[in-house]
Order: structure tokens, then C-alpha cells, then sequence
């Protein structure tokens, strides 16, 4: 029972945390979260079993129903129920939306603080960090491509299938998607997801393990889009039971050195493979 009280504690207070992360105060998270524990609830009521102070119910309640998320029924004292869940749910992703689009309208009606000139660069390199913008990175450069994307998938958790639907979608573009991977395993998952995507095994050792002695680094992705872009994922194998954060470097311009390294290395495991595959 001590268990099943903690975890529930644990929820409502992640419910908080989450209608905060969408826009709502403080106190209004806690009421809404209090309203959806009960079929309906005076201020008093809110007030008991979420901590927040009875005087502070009414704005938060005042604040929730122009949001579409809470009701009132003008009686004495006044009644408050929250909307049903999903109703609630979809108010609230409308409005987040809503701010995402008006938030890149803004940014993109900013004025430049550099002319075009001064703006222009041929040869960059920039790095990421976490699976989150590394993921975004990626489908930005398959979606830019115009005639060919290769990616070499080093890691498992990589091929996901949003990845997979990125690559689909440049297919029916008519970009030629090339599929590197480190497992004969993952080539048949990818094989079954793509049917279509020529695919191959990578003959390059050093994408899972290093000769290095002390090196644990694992290559996440190797990406190079129409030649002339890429991005190099990598993890450090996590110990103690930690979670890898995987970091990115990415380049474009067809001249940038990084990049024509990286054509050269795909370049090589390409005909690697090609040639085991004349072999057989």
C-alpha cells in the first residue's frame, strides 16, 4: 500500500510538471491536476488535496476555464469540474502548437544583425549533443537532399521509425537512399522496413569497437547527403548502468575537408561490401 501511495504522489506531481512545461502556472497545474482526480470539487475541495490555497483556487480556476479546461456551475458555493481528459489533451495541444507557429513566425520576421555576404560560409563544422537534436539534425539533412542520402547505422536505437520514415519519404522524392550497418541482424530489420533501399553490411570494424585500449567510443551514424553534407554520431558505452548520451559533429560546402573524408570512408565501405557481395 506504501508503494501504490508513492507512485500515485509520483504521478500527480509529473502531471504538474508537465501542464507547467505546456504554459500553466504552478497553482493552476495543481488545481487542474486535483479537478482530474475528482468528478467535481469546490474551491475548498481543490484546496485540500492540492495544496493550494483556497484564496489562490478561484484565479487559478478563473484561468483554467478561458483555457477550455475546466467548467463551472454557478451555484453556492461554485462547483468546478475538468474537461474529459482527451478534450483536455487536445486543448492543450492546439494551444501548444499555436505558440511553436507564431514562436517561428517571430523568429523568422527578425531582422538579420549581418548582411547576406557577411553570413555566407563555405567551409563549418558544428557540433551536437543528446538524441533530441541530433535526431532533428538528421532528418533536416535528409529532407534537404535532393539525389542521394547514405547513412551508415552503427548503433541499434538509431534505426528508429521515424528514421525510417525520413528515408521513405526522400525514396518517393526520387533521392537514392544507401543503408550501411553494423549487423547482418540490423540489415534485415532495416531490409523489412525498406524494402525498397539497397542495403548493405559495413566492412568498418572501428564503427563498434577501437583498437585504442582505452577508447569506448561507439559510432552512432554516419550520414553524408548529396555529397556534400554530413553528420558523425558517437556514444561512450555507458557504465554502471547509465544511459549514453550520444554527441554529433556535422559540415557542409563540398569543399570542407570533413566532409571529403567522410565521402571516402563510405566510398571504401561501400566497395568492401560490394566486393563480398561479387564474391558470393
Amino acid at each position: 500500500m506504501v508503494g501504490t501511495h508513492m507512485d500515485e504522489i509520483a504521478n500527480q506531481e509529473h502531471a504538474t510538471e508537465l501542464l507547467q512545461q505546456l504554459g500553466l502556472k504552478e497553482y493552476e497545474a495543481k488545481a487542474f491536476v486535483a479537478l482530474s482526480r475528482l468528478p467535481r470539487g469546490t474551491a475548498k475541495e481543490i484546496s485540500d488535496i492540492s495544496e493550494v490555497p483556497r484564496t489562490r483556487v478561484y484565479d487559478a480556476i478563473r484561468v483554467l476555464e478561458t483555457k477550455g479546461l475546466v467548467e463551472i456551475q454557478h451555484s453556492n458555493p461554485q462547483v468546478f469540474r475538468a474537461v474529459p481528459i482527451d478534450e483536455a489533451v487536445e486543448t492543450l495541444r492546439n494551444e501548444y502548437d499555436d505558440r511553436v507557429e507564431t514562436l517561428r513566425q517571430t523568429l523568422e520576421g527578425l531582422d538579420p544583425a549581418v548582411t547576406d555576404e557577411e553570413a555566407e560560409v563555405t567551409h563549418e563544422v558544428w557540433a551536437l549533443a543528446g538524441a533530441p537534436g541530433i535526431t532533428s539534425r538528421t532528418a533536416q539533412l535528409i529532407g534537404d537532399a535532393d539525389n542521394e542520402v547514405v547513412i551508415v547505422l552503427g548503433h541499434r536505437d538509431v534505426f528508429t521509425d521515424d528514421l525510417a520514415d525520413r528515408l521513405r519519404q526522400a525514396q518517393q522524392r526520387g533521392v537514392n537512399v544507401i543503408i550501411g550497418t553494423i549487423s547482418n541482424e540490423l540489415r534485415d530489420q532495416v531490409e523489412e522496413a525498406l524494402p525498397e533501399t539497397e542495403v548493405f553490411v559495413s566492412e568498418l570494424e572501428w564503427l563498434t569497437h577501437s583498437a585504442l585500449p582505452d577508447d569506448d567510443t561507439e559510432i552512432g551514424r554516419l550520414l553524408l547527403a548529396d555529397r556534400e553534407a554530413i553528420l558523425v554520431s558517437s556514444f561512450h558505452r555507458a557504465t554502471g548502468g547509465g544511459q549514453a548520451q550520444e554527441q554529433a559533429v556535422f559540415g557542409g560546402g563540398f569543399d570542407n575537408g570533413l566532409v571529403t573524408i567522410v565521402r571516402r570512408i563510405l566510398a571504401t565501405g561501400l566497395l568492401s561490401s560490394a566486393k563480398a557481395d561479387d564474391d558470393d
